[in-house]
């Protein structure tokens, strides 16, 4: 178990194994250890490195609104590797943190080894649509401060917390998980990393954001997991494990 300080805010990681390095994000509401599987299955081959973002789990849930951002967020991870002394990296996540892996590798492309995308979508290039994303959003902020904790969903990786403010998640909700702009949609066509796309076949409504994504990136890899819903790591934990694992296998260039 260790910690990184972001100017007084203390961020939680874990960092197992040796190899190429590897950094998963986790979803909205979740924490690290909803990548306990993918851990144990691939610390062998690889130096996994795990956290929990700002206002999750172990990490701080500062009181300021502007303590959560994209930005901060995408510095946490690039902190993360600093302190783990990993220059370039294999950045993946699930949901949120699949948009926050395209963001960092928006932010620091030459940090970026390869992607990899889970049951997650690249935002809006309509108005509309990232209105409404960011309606629903702050919808779940509002439920956090009314509710508390009792306001989340009961789905597999949510189960996967241990959180102790649901305001820090409400904070998370309104700087993170809403968007500004269509700035990560756009930079789809630039990516020129290995990138994996993977989303449960049961997970619907991000069905079609994987399929644009498996598109608009220059030979992404894309995977269905059958009988796998929106957590399809958690799901199917066999599937995905092998399906990762053979991506990459496949890495031509090592990643330290």
């Amino acid at each position: 178990m260790s910690y990184i300080d972001r100017d007084g805010i203390s961020i939680y990681f874990e960092s197992e194994g040796e190899g190429p390095a590897l950094l998963l994000s986790h979803g909205y509401s979740s924490t690290g250890a909803m990548w306990n599987a993918q851990v144990e299955a691939l610390r062998d081959t690889h130096h996994v490195i795990t956290w929990d973002m700002r206002g999750h789990g172990r990490s701080d849930y500062p009181a300021a609104p502007e303590a959560y951002s994209e930005r901060l967020t995408v510095e946490d991870m690039a902190a993360i590797l600093d302190v783990c002394e990993v220059e370039r990296a294999t950045i993946g996540g699930l949901s949120l943190g699949g948009y926050m892996s395209l963001a960092f590798h928006h932010a620091f492309p030459e940090r970026t080894a390869a992607l990899l995308l889970f049951d997650t979508g690249p935002g809006y290039k309509s108005d509309d649509g990232r209105d409404e994303w960011n309606r629903t959003s702050i919808g779940r902020a509002e439920r956090l401060e009314s509710e508390g904790l009792a306001a989340l969903n009961r789905s597999r990786e949510v189960k996967a917390r241990n959180h102790r403010s649901a305001l820090g998640l409400a904070g998370a909700a309104r700087g993170m998980l809403a968007q500004a702009d269509d700035r990560i949609i756009q930079s789809l066509p630039g990516i020129d990393v290995p990138t994996l796309v993977v989303v449960g076949a049961d997970d619907t409504p991000f069905l079609g954001a994987s399929s644009y994504m498996a598109h608009k990136i220059s030979g992404a890899h894309q995977v269905i997991i059958p009988d796998a819903g929106h957590a399809s790591n958690l799901d199917q934990p066999a599937a995905f494990n092998a399906t990762v694992e053979e991506f990459l296998a496949g890495l031509a260039a090592p990643v330290r």
